[in-house]
C-alpha cells in the first residue's frame, strides 16, 4: 500500500501514530466518512472511496494558518495530510473488524473523569458546556470524537498487550546508557564557521522570504474586574465569583467587550499597541502592563473576541482589537541575525552530510580522523565518559549517541538544532554491571518494552501495506491544491 502512497509518507501507520499525538482530537473526522456516490474521488482504500468534498471538509477543520493555505499548491503539505487521513481511515477499518466499541457508560465515565471539566474537585456540567461553546462543538460531535479516540487507544493497546520482556533485552537497554567510554573527539564548530555567509546569499534569502520578516503589532485593551465594581465589596468572596461566572457566560454567549464594560460598570480601560517584545511603535518598552498579563493577552489569536484572564489572582477583561504587520528591512539587526543563523544552519547540514557520506563508505578510520583534524587546524582531544549526565561538554542526548558507537569506529554526533557537532572516535568501552534486583530494573524494562512495541507496530504496518490497496487520484489532488 505504501507503494501507492509513494513519496507522501514512509509509513502511513507510523504517521498516524504521530498524528494521534499532535492533532487535537476535536479536529478528528466526524460522522460517516465512508460516503460514495457520484462525487469526485480523491482516493480509495480497497473499495472505500474518499470523496473530494469529504477530504476538503477534513482539511478545513485543521485550521491551517494563512501561510500554509497560501503555499498548499507549492508544497507537499496536502499530500502529507491526505496520507495521514488515509492512515486514520485504515485504522477505522481495522477497529471495525476487531469489533472494538465504546458504550454509553464508558463514554460517560471518560468525560466525567476528565479534570478539564472539574470545578471544586468534581465534574461540573457548566464547565463542560462552557468548553463546548468555546470549541464550537455540539455535545454529540464532541462525544463521538471522544469515542473514536478511546477506540484508537484500545486498538493500539491490543497490538502490544501481554508482552513479556526477556531479561536479555533489559540488560541490553541498560548497556546503552551505562558505560565507561574512552574517546577522542573533534569539535566541528570552527570547521562549520570557516565560511561566513556572503552578502549576496543573505540578500537572496531575504528576497525569497520577505513575507516572514515582519513585526506584528497588536492593539489590545483590558480592564481589571474589581469586586467593588460588580458586587460593591472589596472581598473576593463567593458572591464575586458567581458574578464573574455570569460575566464569562455572557461573553461566551456573544456579549461584546463594550457591553460587558458598560453593564458591569468597569472603569479605566487601557488601550495600547504593542509587539511581542513588549514595545510600542517607537520601540519604547511598555511598562504599565505586567509581563505575566502581557504574555497572556498577546498569546490570544482571535480578534474582537473578549476573554477573562486570571493573572496573579487578579481578573481582567481583555480583547485584541486589531493586528498590524509591519515589514522589517534587511538591515534590521534581528533580520540579519535570522539570515546568518539560517545560512549557517544550511552550511552545517551540507558539511555534516559530506562527512557522513565518507563515513558510510567506510573510508574514515582513525588515521583519516587524525588527518581531518590536522588539515582543518582543529583540536583533537582525549576524553573519558562514565555517565550520561556528567559534564559540560556533551549533552545527555549526544552522550547516548556516543555510547552507540562501537570501538574502533568514527561517528558524527550532533544535537537536534546542530548547535553542537562532534566527530568522535571510540577507543575503548567498559560496561557497568547490572543486577535484576536493582531499583533500575523496572525503568529499563519499560524502555525495552517501548522499543519492542515500536517493532510490533512497524510489523503491523507492513502487514497493512499488503492488506489494503490504496489508489490516489493525482489529478484531483492537484485540483484541490490549486483551489485554495
Amino acid at each position: 500500500m505504501l507503494t501507492s502512497i509513494g513519496k507522501f509518507s514512509k509509513s502511513f501507520f507510523i504517521k498516524l501514530l504521530v498524528g494521534i499525538i499532535i492533532l487535537p482530537f476535536i479536529f478528528w473526522g466526524m460522522g460517516d466518512v465512508f460516503r460514495g456516490g457520484n462525487q469526485n474521488v480523491i482516493a480509495t482504500v480497497d473499495s472505500e472511496k474518499i470523496s473530494t468534498q469529504e477530504f476538503v471538509n477534513y482539511l478545513r477543520r485543521l485550521n491551517l494558518n494563512d501561510d500554509q493555505i497560501k503555499n498548499l499548491s507549492k508544497t507537499d503539505l496536502m499530500e502529507k495530510i491526505l496520507s495521514e487521513y488515509i492512515g486514520k481511515k485504515v485504522m477505522s477499518l481495522e477497529i471495525e473488524k476487531l469489533g472494538i466499541e465504546v458504550n454509553d457508560n464508558s463514554l460517560r465515565d471518560i468525560i466525567k473523569n476528565d479534570k478539564m471539566f472539574f470545578k471544586e474537585e468534581k465534574f461540573s456540567r457548566t464547565e463542560y458546556e462552557k468548553f463546548l461553546i468555546k470549541s464550537g462543538l455540539t455535545a454529540p460531535q464532541f462525544e463521538a470524537n471522544i469515542a473514536e479516540q478511546e477506540k484508537r487507544r484500545q486498538f493500539l493497546s491490543a497490538l502490544s498487550g501481554g508482552i513479556v520482556i526477556p531479561e536479555s533485552l533489559v540488560i541490553k537497554e541498560f548497556g546503552k546508557e551505562n558505560q565507561i567510554k574512552t574517546i577522542q573527539y573533534i569539535d566541528l564548530e570552527k570547521f562549520h564557521l570557516k565560511d561566513k555567509p556572503s552578502d549576496k546569499s543573505k540578500i537572496e534569502l531575504y528576497e525569497r522570504n520577505k513575507n516572514i520578516f515582519f513585526t506584528e503589532f497588536k492593539k489590545i485593551r483590558y480592564v481589571e474586574i474589581k469586586p467593588e465594581k460588580i458586587i460593591g465589596s472589596k472581598e473576593y468572596n463567593e458572591s464575586f465569583f458567581k458574578q464573574l461566572d455570569a460575566l464569562e457566560n455572557n461573553i461566551l454567549d456573544g456579549q461584546s467587550f463594550d457591553e460587558a464594560v458598560q453593564k458591569n460598570q468597569l472603569e479605566m480601560v487601557s488601550v495600547i499597541e504593542i509587539n511581542a517584545n513588549k514595545e510600542d511603535k517607537n520601540k519604547n518598552k511598555v511598562k504599565k502592563i505586567s509581563d505575566g498579563l502581557f504574555k497572556k493577552i498577546y498569546d490570544i489569536k482571535s480578534q474582537k473576541n473578549p476573554e477573562i484572564i486570571n493573572e496573579n489572582n487578579m481578573y481582567y477583561l481583555v480583547e485584541i482589537l486589531s493586528v498590524e504587520k509591519k515589514n522589517r528591512p534587511i538591515d534590521d539587526p534581528e533580520v540579519q541575525e535570522a539570515l546568518n543563523a539560517q545560512l549557517n544552519f544550511k552550511t552545517k547540514i551540507e558539511n555534516n552530510s559530506s562527512i557522513i557520506r565518507d563515513l558510510s563508505m567506510g573510508g574514515f578510520d582513525q588515521k583519516k580522523f587524525e588527518k581531518f583534524a590536522s588539515d582543518n587546524n582543529l583540536d583533537l582531544k582525549n576524553y573519558k565518559i562514565d555517565n550520561t549526565k556528567q559534564n559540560e561538554i556533551f549533552s545527555e542526548d549526544i552522550i547516548k549517541r556516543i555510547f552507540l558507537t562501537k570501538d574502533g569506529e568514527v561517528n558524527l554526533v550532533a544535537n537536534n538544532t546542530l548547535t553542537k557537532n562532534f566527530l568522535v572516535f571510540a577507543v575503548k568501552t567498559e560496561y557497568k554491571k547490572f543486577a535484576k534486583n536493582t531499583n533500575l530494573y523496572e525503568q529499563y524494562e519499560a524502555k525495552a518494552r517501548l522499543n519492542l512495541v515500536n517493532k510490533i507496530y512497524q510489523s503491523h504496518d507492513n502487514n497493512l501495506n499488503e492488506k489494503y490497496k490504496v489508489e490516489l487520484n493525482q489529478r484531483i489532488i492537484d485540483r484541490v491544491k490549486n483551489s485554495f
